[in-house]
């Protein structure tokens, strides 16, 4: 008998451990803005209700935005660099593919030969890292997984492009995943995810221009009719009924496409947590960071059952439940 191949041990499920965020200094309110392009502060906050935005100067990287939100999710978690087994960047906006920027990140954070790669779902890239962070860990591939969502779009605009200069936005979110000790501790759920491919010049690179480009009516009618089935999705696959959610923490694409999607979940928005008008459309980062703002100001309590769900370009989606 030929001799049978050793797997590694499975864990009941995985939890997360710790939070971090990085928002670059410069803040652009929508009066700048309106100075270059033709818009004002009141038609911006009524079509996407956002007020400001962060920009990062020209010699900040991705990977030092990456780099300080993963180092701050590692602090919070009460771990050593040495005990991160694999780092998971989610991106759509590294300006070169080669090198990937999840081996660079565990570089400057000193991290010594983790698993590391970068995933590319564009704002949906949060959803689809944790998932495949939960899987590794239970799974017993690794014990602790680092997990970043973090984009520079602003290396990818068009300032003079009203439908999307006024929307994105730069910023860089992580977390840590790891191993839960028994099922009554399992903090993550399972992941409901997908992918449109045929609408996938919606939201595209201009090939011209080397500028993000949206289609901005099509994605708002997409993303207002799509994302609640998703969360509904992920709520059933959890075992539970949307009204055991406590907090909903949405990507923060626009005002409206949130509203829109609260209203067909039946969620009271005093539920959910939107920082949007501050931060822009920070892409895969933005989950990330409204969910550790949402800790910081109370808004989620140990206990609370959390809702994560986003879309993105590609089309993308994906949402899964916490337990905090």
């Amino acid at each position: 008998m030929s001799p049978r191949l050793q797997l590694t041990e499975p864990v009941a499920g995985a939890r997360l451990l710790g939070l971090g965020s990085f928002q670059p200094e410069r803040v652009v309110t929508n009066d700048e803005l309106a100075a270059r392009v033709e818009t004002s502060d009141e038609w911006i906050r009524a079509r996407v209700g956002i007020e400001s935005r962060r920009i990062a100067d020209k010699d900040t990287l991705l990977v030092d935005m990456a780099a300080d939100a993963g180092a701050r999710a590692i602090e919070d978690s009460g771990l050593e660099m040495s005990e991160i087994g694999a780092v998971i960047l989610a991106t759509c906006t590294m300006v070169d593919v080669i090198p990937n920027g999840a081996a660079q990140v565990a570089h400057r954070l000193g991290i010594a030969a983790p698993a590391a790669f970068d995933l590319n779902t564009a704002c949906s890239g949060f959803a689809y890292g944790l998932a495949v962070a939960a899987d590794l860990v239970r799974g017993g591939t690794v014990r602790h997984v680092l997990v970043i969502g973090a984009e520079k779009l602003s290396d990818w605009m068009d300032w003079d492009d009203r439908s999307t200069c006024i929307i994105f936005a730069d910023g860089a979110g992580a977390a840590v995943v790891g191993a839960a000790s028994d099922a009554e501790s399992v903090g993550i759920g399972p992941v409901a995810w997908g992918s449109a491919g045929d609408q996938s010049q919606t939201i595209r690179i201009n090939p011209d221009t080397r500028a993000l480009h949206q289609e901005g009516q099509a994605v708002f009618r997409w993303a207002t009719t799509r994302v609640a089935p998703v969360a509904l999705r992920a709520i059933e696959l959890a075992g539970l009924t949307p009204s055991d959610i406590d907090v909903l923490v949405p990507h923060q694409a626009n005002l409206r496409i949130i509203e829109a999607a609260v209203k067909r979940l039946k969620v009271p928005m005093e539920r959910v947590m939107v920082n949007v008008e501050r931060y822009g459309n920070t892409g895969a980062a933005s989950v990330y960071v409204a969910l550790e703002e949402a800790w910081a100001t109370g808004r989620v309590k140990p206990g609370d059952l959390i809702l994560l769900a986003a879309f993105g370009g590609g089309f993308t989606w994906g949402a899964a439940l916490l337990r905090w």
